[in-house]
């Protein structure tokens, strides 16, 4: 019996995982968060315009407990609207990243159509053979450049479906593809040099220039992505050699079916047209063009959809698709990625419950009151471990900035340890934590674009996981006693 004549009739129903979908985690944090805001005290410091940062920060010492404001059924079912954009005053959440996801997705099915992207990967994989490996540092290496610079995160989101497939024409699995982009991203916003959305906010917040402490994130940078690529490397190799040892092992011959179009017997007669190469000439553009927007010309969510949406027609129209088969394509597109588009407004949905329930600032004088007078040791680890903890409630590097550098960073004075210590483990904190964080939109979004499911990436990363934190906190303690 054939590989394909033991796939299911329907691929999807293969890829179920009893393990609750993201969907359903979403929905349970929603209720959790609500329930805590019960229990949890409401509080709030004062605000004040801070213009280097570019918003308001907590006032150091102004905390106050405040009328509750728990968050009942009715909250509850509001939020994941409330995620996409606050109802009563019609401000965006995440609004904007869902439209990007859509208009990302008919990008793609636009490319699908014309058969450039499966055409190349097959051309690709027959000049590679025998060096696919190669693949995982030089691309982790280029991620990590990308999260160090500029905090790559949902933009991230373009990839999955790119690589996944060149991936499993490699003849790795799709937990690797997703390894690669979401541990190469996420390395480089975890040793953040020069990022304005961590690094930069997080000094501001703390008084200091960003560029106190940046040797010892260059080590935390360097080194951490040493460590990933070799955890990726060895796990490819790995499931190379045997299949059966993916995590994702069952579920393999369905992502096949799903992500590579073509048989591996036609890799060897693949040949591009002159209108796929053009295509993927302007496929390439246009993440290059995205990268140098969102980079050096302020571009974010909107400006990288309209993009996309542009690129689409371009290609449609060179690709002489016609109108019906352009449009089609363009709404099957998104159709298939509206799943992750939910994903997103349900992750925020959490945030919102905790800001209107206004227990995060609760949480905060709690980690203020917890670190006075430690010495320097034991005071940085512990400001490790509760930004750890508050980076599950606040996933946004410069949410989480905002929120606690103005109230910790002024108690390392008090320990006698650097506030640009302090910075560090913030940023290696809420880095670390989204690699992981389900209520982080690009984790739980990455994962539904890869079709793996989250006890699966658990599974796979526990381990990196416990190699980074033992690695962060020698960095850390390294600083702080130097």
């Amino acid at each position: 019996m054939t590989e394909d004549e033991q796939l299911p009739e329907n691929p999807e129903a293969d890829l179920a995982s009893r393990f609750p979908t993201a969907y359903t985690i979403l929905f349970g944090l929603i209720i959790l968060v609500a329930a805590l805001t019960w229990i949890i005290p409401a509080g709030q410091y004062e605000r004040a315009m801070n213009e280097e940062v570019g918003r308001e920060v907590a006032v150091p010492g102004t905390y106050q407990i405040v009328d509750p404001n728990p968050q009942g059924f009715v909250d509850v079912m509001l939020a994941p609207t409330g995620g996409f954009y606050d109802p009563d005053s019609y401000a965006a959440n995440a609004i904007d990243v869902a439209l990007f996801v859509l208009f990302l997705g008919g990008f793609l099915g636009v490319m699908n159509a014309t058969g450039a992207i499966d055409t190349g990967i097959r051309s690709a994989m027959r000049h590679l053979k025998g060096h696919e490996i190669w693949m995982i540092p030089i691309l982790m290496v280029l991620f990590a450049i990308g999260g160090t610079t500029y905090g790559m995160a949902e933009e991230t989101l373009a990839f999955y479906a790119i690589l996944i497939p060149v991936i499993l024409a490699a003849g790795y699995d799709a937990v690797t593809g997703v390894a690669i982009i979401l541990i190469g991203a996420g390395i480089g916003v975890l040793g953040s040099t020069i990022n304005p959305f961590a690094t930069v906010i997080a000094a501001n917040a703390a008084g200091i220039p960003f560029t106190d402490g940046i040797v010892l994130r260059f080590i935390l940078l360097i080194g951490g992505l040493l460590i990933c690529i070799g955890y990726v490397m060895r796990y490819a190799h790995r499931v190379k050699t045997d299949p059966s040892r993916s995590v994702v092992a069952r579920q393999w011959p369905a992502h096949k079916k799903l992500f590579l179009q073509g048989d591996g017997q036609e890799i060897h007669s693949a040949t591009l047209t002159t209108t796929q190469i053009i295509a993927l000439v302007i496929f390439a553009l246009t993440f290059a063009v995205m990268i140098w927007g969102v980079s050096s010309q302020g571009w974010w969510m909107a400006q990288m959809g309209s993009l996309f949406f542009g690129a689409a027609i371009v290609i449609g129209l060179i690709a002489r698709l016609g109108e019906k088969k352009l449009t089609g394509s363009f709404v099957d597109g998104a159709r298939d990625l509206l799943g992750v588009a939910l994903v997103v407004g349900l992750a925020r949905g959490i945030v919102v419950i905790m800001e209107q329930g206004m227990i995060a600032d609760t949480i905060l004088h709690s980690a203020e009151t917890s670190l006075g007078g430690l010495p320097e040791l034991a005071f940085i680890n512990l400001m490790f471990w509760i930004e750890v903890g508050m980076s599950f409630f606040v996933p946004s590097s410069s949410g989480l900035a905002v929120l606690s550098m103005p109230i910790l960073a002024p108690l390392a004075d008090f320990a006698n340890v650097g506030r640009d210590l302090v910075v560090t483990a913030y940023q290696s904190a809420n880095g670390l934590v989204n690699l992981i964080n389900p209520t982080f939109a690009v984790v739980v979004g990455g994962l539904a674009i890869g079709r793996v499911s989250y006890d699966r990436w658990l599974a796979f990363i526990w381990p990196l996981l416990l190699i980074l934190t033992v690695f962060i906190t020698v960095v850390i303690s390294l600083g702080a006693m130097l």
